[in-house]
């Protein structure tokens, strides 16, 4: 047995199950144009529907009109979100819509309903749903006990209010970031001539995307409680301020862990002052609000849509809240029109962490168009999506065209180096935006290694202003030692020498990677 065989059979061990929640495929990927789709929808029963889409501008259509449109592309075939009055309304909008796939319906007991979500307890770090995901509470007791355990390490920043709290709802909560870096001097402070470069890195905006809250927590402890005993880490730490906000979304979140036994796909925000809408409906996504090219592309006016854009660009205070925040992390190294790059030494990285459909996108997300520091951005996109074995592009040229986002904004207004990582695969093992907690190990395997690599490039994601001419002829036989490895290596530069990755897997333990690196010529 070669190698990559023993590779490929241990991975699909480590990742193989039945899932609870994994969508149902029911078939219709493979029917013919024109035919019938085998399962026919019920009232009651959530579904993915597959709708052909045969030019961008029809995408925009189908965006325009409200449909809860995921982030999957598979060829012309975009995907929906809906019930079967869904099905009827995308016919009867000129759209083929066939079943692809079925949702069950996973049930969990909802954590208590509090008065208020003002104050925690140091015992809110166990409060789960659906299996083991913490809820918003534990989110931020686990900040809270984070900073208490490493007072060199972490600090605590509150850096707004969600809507709910800031209209005088108990149920609302403040926004929440950590600062990671060992702690000397003006470190974790907002200012923009900090003396070291800073890696962003956030979850949960779509409240329904569960698996990117945990990626956080994770990445939060592997930082924390790896500084004493890693010495990547613990040079990471030297010389890099990290930035995490685990939920960036905390009203869409309580939506989605309080309604357990009915479980609501919550996506936007709480905010009910624009239209008459119910459910899942109301609000505003956050993730097409932003003010860098509001309203061109990929979202809605319609309030009661998935993708409802808010009656103004940024008129979401948790937007707000974190571009405020951005604003005093960062300086402004951009100017003019889309073509404009940051300039070389531009530091830093800002990561918004997605699910699923495993890609790594970067801007821009607008349109078509290539930015100024296209080639420095695509490079590390490729790499990271190398690390998880995802497929990479800017999202117009992977999925669709959507503005107002995260990552445009951040490079737009800021020049930062710009990423999404949409985490988990769309059907099968570990499917979908609820998998069971157990498939987090997996996800955590793919994440960690490209999260490493981002937060390394933060002091020089452009290159440094200095051409790091032809990598080296790095090779397997540059790494043997009797361990199991992944097909592809990773060459990089960080600005000032070239890096060689490798990543292994014992043959003992299917699924954990470690990894080897050299520096230089192989």
């Amino acid at each position: 047995m070669t190698k990559r065989t023993l590779f490929a059979l241990l991975a699909a061990l480590a990742l193989g199950g039945a899932l609870l929640a994994t969508p149902e495929r029911t078939g219709t990927a493979d029917a013919a144009p024109g035919t019938t789709a085998p399962a026919d929808t019920a009232e009651g029963a959530t579904y993915v529907f597959r709708v052909p889409i045969g030019t961008p501008d029809r995408a925009q259509e189908l965006l325009r009109q409200g449909f809860d449109v995921l982030e999957q592309r598979e060829g012309d075939n975009l995907f929906v979100l809906g019930d079967a009055a869904t099905q009827r309304k995308l016919r009867a909008a000129g759209f083929r819509a066939e079943v692809d796939s079925v949702l069950p319906k996973p049930q969990w007991e909802p954590p208590r309903q509090r008065d208020s979500n003002e104050t925690r307890s140091a015992s809110d770090i166990n409060e789960t749903y659906y299996g083991g995901y913490p809820t918003v509470n534990a989110h931020y007791a686990h900040l809270d006990k984070v900073a208490a355990d490493h007072p060199d390490l972490a600090t605590v920043v509150t850096y707004g209010q969600s809507w709910r709290k800031a209209n005088g709802d108990p149920r609302g909560y403040d926004l929440k970031a950590i600062c990671i870096t060992k702690r000397t001097g003006t470190d974790c402070q907002q200012r923009t001539d900090a003396p070291k470069p800073r890696f962003f890195v956030m979850s949960q905006v779509h409240a329904r995307e569960i698996t990117t809250g945990v990626m956080s927590w994770r990445w939060i402890d592997h930082l924390t409680d790896g500084y004493a005993g890693n010495t990547e880490i613990k040079s990471l730490l030297d010389t890099t301020e990290v930035w995490v906000v685990p939920i960036g979304n905390p009203d869409g979140v309580d939506i989605v862990q309080q309604n357990g036994n009915s479980p609501l796909l919550q996506r936007k925000n709480a905010n009910t002052s624009n239209g008459n809408c119910s459910g899942t409906q109301i609000g505003i996504d956050l993730n097409r609000n932003n003010s860098s090219h509001w309203g061109e592309s990929g979202s809605s006016s319609y309030p009661c849509a998935e993708t409802y854009r808010g009656p103004h660009a940024d008129s979401e205070l948790e937007n707000r809240a974190l571009q405020n925040l951005w604003t005093k992390l960062y300086p402004d190294r951009r100017d003019g029109g889309p073509s404009n790059p940051a300039p070389a030494d531009t530091k830093g990285v800002m990561l918004s962490m997605h699910s699923y459909s495993d890609m790594v996108l970067f801007p821009w997300a607008y349109a078509n168009v290539r930015t100024g520091n296209d080639s420095s951005l695509r490079s590390m996109a490729r790499d990271m999506a190398n690390m998880m074995g995802y497929r990479y592009g800017q999202a117009p040229e992977i999925l669709y065209s959507a503005s107002g986002g995260h990552d445009d904004w951040t490079y737009d207004k800021l020049g930062v180096a710009s990423f999404t990582f949409e985490v988990g695969p769309a059907s099968g093992s570990c499917g979908g935006f609820l998998p069971r907690y157990g498939c987090q190990d997996g996800f955590w395997n793919e994440v960690r290694p490209a999260l490493m690599y981002a937060a390394k490039k933060a002091k020089a994601p452009y290159g440094g202003g200095s051409d790091p001419g032809d990598p080296p002829d790095c090779s397997t036989e540059a790494w043997q030692s009797g361990q199991l490895y992944h097909p592809r290596s990773v060459v990089s530069h960080d600005g000032s020498e070239w890096r060689s990755t490798w990543y292994a897997w014992p043959g003992d333990e299917p699924g954990v990677a470690s990894v080897w690196e050299r520096i230089g010529s192989c």
